[in-house]
């Protein structure tokens, strides 16, 4: 009832450990709470919130728009709705370095697992749009050492991804990479690989796991679970395909509205009201509410 029952010094102890066994952990992204708490029922290991769909929800673009306030505030929304963790997309921390120590103070205390800070120049934009631009490698390096230096959890994943593959090519990801894990980042997510040996390289040339972007529409090919996998990669993120298939759902179901008038047609794809009320526990909340209000007021 409410929310989860695991705290989120133990989500992220329980996550580190898991992470370390080198298997594949597959986060879905999460477009609001409830969808948090559907990944978890279906039996993933994470949950993933996204910068994009955070400012899509808002209606604004994934230009770094969104705030640290609007960011944290929803990030700790979803994390508490689950007993899985959640890495969330920190952008480029929100400013310069002692801004991006606050955003991982900020986030810690709102709950999450872990958070990935890139290495793009301010105003960022969507990782797999043409005409990005990343910052040098001595401020990338800064923004990774204040988020390091910043945590109070050892256990609070801190990743640094780099956008630098699609402007200056594999050779400067790894070597990019290693500079980041060098100053401290616990996992490297390379953004737009475009092949599988790409991932494979880049998790070669660093001793930390790896996270793949699994989004469609984007530079990367939709590799299957079992193909990551077996190129070393460690966590897989789908951070829109929620948001994505619930819009189409809902465009489509709008248009029927128009047509016809009614959605008989479309009741076989919606959640049915007896599985909405088992994801949000309402038979606990009855339970509760009969045990606390058991009160006669005949009776003085």
């Amino acid at each position: 009832m409410l929310y989860a029952t695991t705290p989120a010094h133990e989500k992220r102890r329980l996550f580190r450990e898991r992470l370390a066994t080198g298997e594949l952990l597959r986060f879905p992204g999460a477009f609001n709470p409830l969808s948090a708490r559907l990944i978890e029922q279906r039996g993933f290991e994470g949950v993933y919130i996204s910068g994009a769909v955070l400012a899509a929800d808002l209606g604004l673009p994934d230009i770094g728009l969104t705030t640290l306030t609007e960011v944290a505030g929803r990030g700790q929304q979803i994390a508490r709705m689950t007993d899985l963790p959640a890495i969330i997309d920190a952008d480029t921390g929100f400013g310069e370095p002692m801004n991006v120590a606050r955003t991982i103070q900020s986030l810690e205390d709102a709950g999450i697992a872990g958070a990935h800070i890139e290495d793009q120049v301010n105003p960022k934009r969507c990782g797999h749009l043409d005409g990005k631009a990343v910052v040098d490698q001595d401020t990338a390096i800064k923004r990774i050492r204040a988020a390091v230096d910043a945590r109070r959890d050892p256990n609070f994943l801190v990743m640094a991804r780099t956008d630098i593959r699609a402007i200056d090519g594999l050779d400067a990801a790894i070597t990019r990479a290693k500079h980041l894990v060098d100053a401290g980042a616990d996992a490297i997510f390379p953004e737009a690989m475009r092949t599988l040996e790409e991932f494979a390289a880049v998790r070669a040339a660093v001793g930390v796991p790896i996270l793949a972007n699994m989004t469609e529409f984007g530079k990367s090919d939709l590799f299957s679970t079992s193909q990551l996998r077996d190129v070393g990669v460690n966590i897989v993120i789908w951070p829109v395909s929620l948001l994505r298939m619930a819009m189409g759902a809902a465009g489509r179901a709008l248009a029927t509205l128009n047509d016809e008038g009614h959605l008989t047609s479309h009741l076989g794809e919606m959640q049915h009201r007896a599985d909405l009320y088992d994801l949000i526990d309402y038979e606990g909340y009855s339970h509760f509410d009969a045990n606390v209000f058991t009160f006669d007021l005949t009776k003085e």
